[in-house]
């Protein structure tokens, strides 16, 4: 075999490599030993350290037109092993982004051009995300809070909030959790009717432009809108790219800053405000183990200063008495294996093989249920995982559905009852919402 010669790539290429400290790489391998992509079935010869070492020798034609980049769910695990501090995680996002448009695998592409179009991923009409919301709300008021509607559009309200399209789609139960907190609480909260899309699938593709339209659209409807703060979205990648695109626009014009909260933030003080009051009773019985998600644990860490590994367990320990971890966990946890778009690209049972290292994590910590605060980490562990691993049941509950499940929901009065009633038949009427029919 004759020796690699190094190659000549395009300047601006060699330009963003030297960037990301591509050279100060020693080769020792602490990457590869951290990455559960180092052995997955159907990428064997493959690892973080042989592909930084193509790069560097030129090969990025290889490296971009490889299923590597995409597989990289984007967790992080290698550059936090790394000596030399370098940041591996965006070298594989622009290998990702000099990959054609037309050669994305999957549907992810397709989702970002229906997000630039329609404000969504899936191309959900307007009337039809409206009359879900006005359908699915109903239910809730009829079931558990009476009174309860979901306020689009609302004028000065303290919180902006982003719906998943998954949940619009078709997962219509999974929006009540959050909406019992607001309604709990009695938040003046607001959702948009346009620009919705909680989830930056531009992350995932590699599509810088895509990240930073999708946080303008978000700072815009703050600025419109008047409102007070806005929830980062649940979705890791969601929430990383909406504050990497923020990030992006304010570079561009010091006048794009919006207020925002993580999730954690927001629902740790409203329990340590009173705001809400919980129930551990509903919880007897059962263990549970906290997942750290990977982009809002070390990514977020390493890129803006703060991850969140001691809100989520506070929040729970005040919703459960039974309450395990994980090892490793925090910094060290393992990846679910769904991230970077895992989970809706072509490549199920690499993802899987991915996620070995999560489902032994669970299965050993004899936990009931894993509980997250990412609808990726949710989906891969309750659907994929006990496809391919069948030695353990579990189950896996957003956080917030966690302090859902144990809210003592407040008594409104009828006047409060009827006013909030009044408030939903005319905003229903001013948007031009109809009863559904079925």
């Amino acid at each position: 075999m004759e020796p690699i010669q190094p190659r000549d790539i395009p300047a601006a290429i060699k330009d963003k490599l030297a960037g990301l400290n591509l050279n100060a790489c020693f080769t020792c391998g602490m990457c590869s030993s951290g990455c559960p992509i180092t052995g997955t079935p159907g990428m064997e010869g493959w690892d973080t350290r042989k592909v930084i070492r193509m790069l560097a020798y030129g090969m990025v034609d290889e490296v971009v037109e490889s299923k590597f980049p995409w597989i990289c769910t984007g967790c992080g695990r290698c550059a936090y092993a790394c000596p030399q501090h370098i940041d591996i995680v965006p070298i594989f996002g622009f290998m990702k982004h000099l990959r054609n448009r037309d050669k994305v695998p999957g549907i992810l592409h397709k989702g970002v051009e229906k997000v630039l179009a329609s404000g969504n991923n899936m191309d959900i009409p307007m009337q039809d995300y409206l009359a879900t919301l006005k359908d699915v709300g109903e239910e809730l008021a009829d079931e558990e809070c009476p009174g309860f509607y979901v306020p689009v559009d609302k004028k000065d309200a303290e919180v902006l909030f982003f719906p998943n399209s998954k949940e619009i789609y078709g997962d219509f139960e999974d929006m009540k959790w959050w909406w019992k907190i607001f309604y709990a609480a009695g938040e003046n909260w607001t959702v948009p009717s346009e620009n919705w899309e909680a989830v930056d699938w531009g992350l995932f593709t590699g599509n810088y432009e895509a990240t930073k339209v999708l946080a303008q659209r978000k700072i815009d409807l703050m600025h419109d809108l008047q409102v007070g703060t806005m929830i980062m979205p649940d979705c890791g990648g969601g929430s990383y790219g909406c504050r990497t695109g923020m990030k992006m626009c304010e570079l561009e014009n010091p006048d794009n800053k919006a207020s925002f909260l993580y999730l954690y933030d927001y629902l740790k003080k409203l329990i340590e405000d009173g705001r809400i009051t919980l129930d551990k009773s509903v919880h007897e019985g059962r263990t549970f183990v906290w997942h750290d998600s990977c982009k809002h644990g070390r990514e977020l860490e390493r890129h803006f200063g703060r991850g969140y590994y001691e809100e989520p367990r506070w929040i729970l320990d005040q919703c459960v008495d039974s309450r395990v971890e994980f090892y490793p966990n925090r910094g060290n946890n393992f990846c679910c294996g769904a991230g970077g778009g895992n989970w809706p690209m072509p490549y199920e049972q690499e993802s899987a093989a991915h996620g070995r290292f999560k489902f032994e994590q669970i299965k050993n910590s004899k936990a009931d249920v894993v509980v997250v605060g990412c609808s990726n980490c949710r989906d891969q562990m309750m659907r994929r995982l006990p496809k391919y691993y069948k030695d353990y049941q579990y189950e896996v509950k957003y956080i917030w559905q966690v302090i859902a499940e144990a809210l003592v929901l407040p008594e409104k009065s009828e006047a409060e009852i009827e006013k909030l009633a009044a408030e939903a038949t005319a905003q229903w009427e001013r948007l031009g919402v109809e009863d559904m029919e079925y």
